[in-house]
This record gives structure tokens, C-alpha cells and sequence, in this order.
């Protein structure tokens, strides 16, 4: 493991498990639950991710502490590959603002390699229409080439939504990606919303992203242009409806791979999370996306995932 990541690790760890937790809370309650994780893409490589859960704190969906393990399997015509992972998890999320903070670290082993993982954010707000979120992803690269050679990276960066009066928003990321083979990415990203009618749920997105690497050549172990841009209309919606919510975004685009011409784009994603009744709680999210791979412009990849806890 990296020297460096040591302490942050250890730190986080700490934060983020029962012990650490237990002179910030008083609450009881406790909860166990099952996740899974299901993708396909157009070139035949399938995840599937199934999850266990133990909560010893639980508030509610967006504010828990517990450990998870998750069993992995991807396939590929006739190549497949099974992983494990042991997980602890924090969440301390504000549902109505999205501000507060949220942990997932561990250590994931698939194929004689062994990675320790993390997944953090943490979000504030810096003004009345201003806010700031930091975040950090390490994790392996998931393709059947990179999994074989324990290809993973290290992402991390920032975002800031900047509102423009009511009815609009502005928001910015700037990222780097960091890939053991010795590859480097920098991304960026703007996303402009417009809120038509403030309690409808509506808004009409511009989106923009782009990233740069530092070398074309990985050996085909993932999809790696130079270059990449992709510009997108989306539609979002966001409905509420006794205690439930739903949210669903679509939009089209352009892309540009290096100098080949521009080609279509698309993404369509659908998400519906429970109110907690008779101490569950539901969580689902699927959606489908056309952009470009290894062959071509034509690349698609589908996916559902789900989170159901309960309270006791």
C-alpha cells in the first residue's frame, strides 16, 4: 500500500467504525440489510454484486455506521473472475440539503490481488446559494484485462454549485485520475441547471465534460483515448409523493474521441427511494447509456442496483 495513504486510512477506518462512533451517539437503534448490483454492457461483460449488511447504528438511510460484504463475479464470454470485499461504512447525509459526509472503505481481493478501497465525500455549504463537495474513489479498473493485471486508480477532486438566483445553478468539478500502470487523467466538468418552476421538480440541464490523458497506450487494458469531450441537453425530475421519492434524468449529447468525428450520445437514469415504514427502508436505481468504447462510437451499458435495510 501506498505510505502515503497509511494514516488517512487508519484515520478513516477509525471514523468510520463502531468504536469511533460510539462517544458522538446515543442512539439504539440497530439494522441489517442486502444490496446488489447488476450491469451488462453491448460487449458482453457482466457484473453482478450482491451485498450484506450490518448496521450496530442506524438513523435512517442517509445516516448509519455498519460494515458490509460484498461477493463480486464479472464474466465475458468464457472468461469470469469472483472477488470478495469487507467494507465499513458511514453515512451522516442532511436528506433536504445534501450536506454532511460519507465513508466506504476496505479491502477488496479478486484474482491473487488485494486492494484497499475507499469511497468518500463530503459536502458543506460555503454561502446562502454556494456549496462545496469534496470527494476520493480508489477501486480497480473493471475490465477483464485490467482485473487480470490488478490495474486500479485513484480519483479524487472537487466540485462547486454555484446558484444564479432563483431559478438557476451552476456547477464545476475539477478532477485527477491516477492509474497504477503509470496512466494519468485530468478531468473537468460543467453542468448548468435551469429550475423552469420552483415546485415542479423540473429542471433543464446543460452538461459538458472532458478529460485528458497522459498516455494513449495501456495496452488495451481499458478504453483510454487522448482526448475526450461530450456535450448533453438532460431533462431531470424529481417528485415526492407520500414519503417516496422519484427522480429521473435523460438526456442527448454529442462525444468526440481524439480527432474522429463527433457521434451521438445518450443516457437515460430512473431512481425511486422508500420512506421508512415498519422500520424499512428501499432504495433503487437503474439506467442505460450509449457512448464510446473500444469498437466504436455504439458503446452501451445498462445497470440496476438496489439497498433494502431494516431496523430492529
Amino acid at each position: 500500500m501506498n505510505k502515503l495513504l497509511q494514516p488517512t486510512l487508519l484515520a478513516l477506518l477509525l471514523a468510520a467504525s463502531p468504536f469511533g462512533q460510539a462517544a458522538e451517539t446515543t442512539n439504539d437503534d440497530q439494522g441489517a440489510g442486502a444490496a446488489f448490483f447488476l450491469s451488462r454492457d453491448n460487449e458482453g461483460f457482466t457484473t453482478r454484486r450482491l451485498a450484506l449488511e450490518y448496521l450496530p447504528d442506524y438513523q435512517h438511510a442517509d445516516a448509519l455506521t455498519g460494515v458490509r460484504y460484498t461477493d463480486h463475479h464479472y464474466s465475458q464470454h468464457d472468461w469470469q473472475r469472483d472477488g470478495q470485499q469487507i467494507a465499513l461504512l458511514h453515512r451522516q447525509i442532511d436528506p433536504a440539503t445534501a450536506n454532511g459526509w460519507q465513508i466506504d472503505t476496505g479491502l477488496f481481493r479478486q484474482g491473487g490481488h488485494d486492494l484497499v478501497t475507499l469511497d468518500g465525500s463530503y459536502r458543506r455549504a460555503l454561502a446562502q446559494r454556494t456549496g462545496l463537495e469534496l470527494f476520493v474513489n480508489r477501486d480497480w479498473v473493471e475490465t477483464q484485462h485490467s482485473l487480470d493485471r490488478g490495474v486500479h486508480f485513484n480519483y479524487w477532486g472537487a466540485s462547486l454549485d454555484q446558484g444564479l438566483g432563483e431559478h438557476l445553478t451552476l456547477v464545476g468539478l475539477a478532477a485527477r485520475q491516477d492509474f497504477s500502470d503509470g496512466n494519468e487523467r485530468s478531468h473537468g466538468r460543467l453542468k448548468l441547471i435551469y429550475q423552469p418552476w420552483l415546485d415542479l421538480g423540473l429542471t433543464l440541464q446543460a452538461r459538458y465534460r472532458t478529460y485528458h490523458s497522459s498516455s494513449d497506450d495501456v495496452d488495451g487494458a481499458y478504453f483510454n483515448p487522448k482526448n475526450y469531450d461530450e456535450s448533453m441537453l438532460a431533462v431531470g425530475w424529481r417528485k415526492r409523493l407520500q414519503g417516496w421519492t422519484g427522480t429521473l434524468t435523460a438526456g442527448l449529447g454529442r462525444q468526440q474521441v481524439n480527432d474522429d468525428p463527433r457521434s451521438n450520445t445518450r443516457l437515460l437514469e430512473l431512481g425511486l427511494q422508500s420512506p421508512l415504514r415498519a422500520q424499512q427502508s428501499l432504495r433503487l436505481r437503474g439506467g442505460y447509456s450509449q457512448s464510446a468504447s473500444f469498437n466504436g462510437p455504439d458503446y452501451r451499458y445498462r445497470y440496476l442496483q438496489g439497498e433494502w435495510i431494516a431496523r430492529f
